[in-house]
Formats: structure tokens, sequence, C-alpha cells
């Protein structure tokens, strides 16, 4: 992996605000489980320059090798947005590779019918494109990765007629659970704190209330929980160790809702909130970042 944090991604004077906000929402998929920061602004030396040319395809120059494009014209191309494209194409941005050229996969390419199917409407790639882009495999000493994945964002449909084993693959519009958990992985972009592939389910108006611990300095514990009608609900800490705690949603990691320190008993958080149904994040850290410690326990209910 070969972008670096803070990149400052900027949409050329074209594209409708439509397409710049679903180009955002995706480059932030990958921004929830990586220590990655996209600034979109109009930074003069922006490493990620994203035109929406509707005759261009969708495309963008690979991690680093974006530094490289003359300042004046773009390292991406969205021309158009089909199902997980953008985030397709923002996976490249910070150094991934199509998984279809995995060097551990097992795509036993039709050769010949790919470079038909592709060499016409609507790729019109040359030979060399189509090997570029799909029949090369990368080798063992090229990348950095992980066994195939079938279901990452950066694999390509495949028609089973394309292989001689007649085993295709499908159209993926999402981040696979390998996607999350590579990207924030010590090979690409290692979080400090928790990504939502690690949330701990919290169910509310549970029994017992959840115990846990803040294990070393700086440590943050994230949960989760589902809310299925609308209403007040209460998430709380108790325990010995003073805590702070944040909750986002719905259906976002990163929207924050509220933040509390000693709204709860003694040292403890609460937060009360107004909630719609949805998927709710409660993040807690000990107050003190640097050196501080210790066990506490955690509940969510229904006011």
């Amino acid at each position: 992996m070969t972008a670096r944090a803070g990149s400052a991604p900027v949409f050329l004077p074209c594209g409708t605000p439509a397409q710049q906000a679903k180009a955002k929402e995706q480059a932030l998929w990958w921004t929830q489980h990586a220590n990655l920061h996209f600034e979109f602004n109009n930074a003069a030396d922006a490493e990620i320059r994203i035109a929406f040319d509707s005759r261009g395809g969708a495309w963008s120059y690979v991690g680093t090798d974006n530094r490289s494009i003359p300042k004046n014209q773009p390292t991406m191309n969205l021309g158009f947005l089909d199902g997980g494209t953008a985030a397709h194409e923002f996976g490249h941005a910070i150094g991934m590779a199509h998984e279809h050229q995995n060097p551990a996969g097992g795509m036993q390419w039709n050769e010949a019918r790919v470079i038909k199917d592709l060499s016409g409407p609507p790729n019109n790639w040359d030979e060399a494109t189509i090997r570029h882009n799909v029949l090369r495999k990368y080798t063992f000493d090229q990348v950095k990765g992980t066994q195939f994945d079938p279901h990452s964002i950066m694999l390509y449909f495949s028609p089973a007629a394309w292989t001689t084993n007649g085993v295709g693959t499908k159209a993926n519009e999402v981040l696979s659970a390998m996607d999350k958990a590579f990207i924030a992985s010590a090979e690409a972009y290692p979080k400090t704190a928790p990504t939502v592939v690690d949330a701990k389910t919290l169910n509310i108006n549970a029994r017992r209330r959840t115990a846990s611990r803040i294990g070393k300095a700086g440590e943050e514990n994230l949960y989760k929980f589902t809310v299925t009608s609308q209403g007040r609900y209460i998430i709380d800490t108790r325990g010995p160790t003073d805590v702070v705690m944040k909750l986002f949603g719905p259906d976002s990691p990163t929207a924050l809702i509220a933040e509390d320190d000693d709204s709860g008993l003694d040292t403890n958080a609460l937060i009360a909130a107004d909630l719609i149904p949805g998927l709710y994040y409660a993040q807690v850290r000990h107050y003190n970042r640097a050196n501080g410690m210790g066990n506490y326990t955690i509940k969510v209910r229904k006011a």
C-alpha cells in the first residue's frame, strides 16, 4: 500500500453534485477501516484528481503513481458510478490491485474469449490493455496481499465463458470482510483504534451489563447495537474507571451523535438520545489517554 494518510482528493471542473457526493461516500468506505483521512478540497497539490468524463470509462492510477501525473491531468476518472465503482477506483488510488490478478488466485482464463469480448463495446480495449488489466497476474514479490477473495470490491465480474473451468466471478458492490481487514492491517494502513468489524454487539435491554476493560494506554473499545423502534435510548458505563464515550450513527461509524465524559455515576459516561431505527456504534476510551487503564461495564436500554 502506497498512499499516505491525509491525501487530498479534488474534483476537476466536471461532475454533478450527486456524482461528487457518491464518490465521497464510497471513498469513505475505506477510511472507516484504514488509518487514512481524505480531505476533499481545492488543494493545488492534491494527489488525487477526479474527473467524471462519461467517454473515458472508470479508472485510477495506483498508489504513489498518482504523484508522477502532471498536475493539470486527472489521476482518476469516474465515467460511470454503477454499484461500487467509485470504491473500486479509490481502492486503486490507495494502492490496491485487481483481485483477479492476485498471484494466489485461481482464475483459469479462456484468453481467446476474454480478448475477443473485451476488444468490443463497451470497453474497446486492445490486447495489451486486456492483458494488463485482466489476464496478467502479479508475482508474489510485486504485491503484499491475502489469499484470493471472491468477494473483494477489487474483483472484476467475469462470466463463466471467460474461464476454461466454467467458474466465473460475480460483481461485488461493497467492501468484503477481507477488504476491510486487510486495509486496516499492518501490511496496509493499520489503525490504533478498533474498526467496525471488531465492534462487540450489545443487546438492548440485556439482563446483564457487558463487562469490559481498557487494557492498555490509548486503547479504544467499540460496540454496536441495532435500534428497531424509534425512541429514547440510554447508553451508560459503570465501574471505577474514568471513561469517555462517543455515539455514532445511524448506519455510520463516523457520524457523531453525542459525546460524554462524566454524566453517569461518579466518573462514568452516560448518553441519552432520541434514536431512529438503524445500526449505532459506541466508542469508549479512558479519560487519560496517556496512561489510563481499568475495568468498566456498559449497557444500552430503551428509556
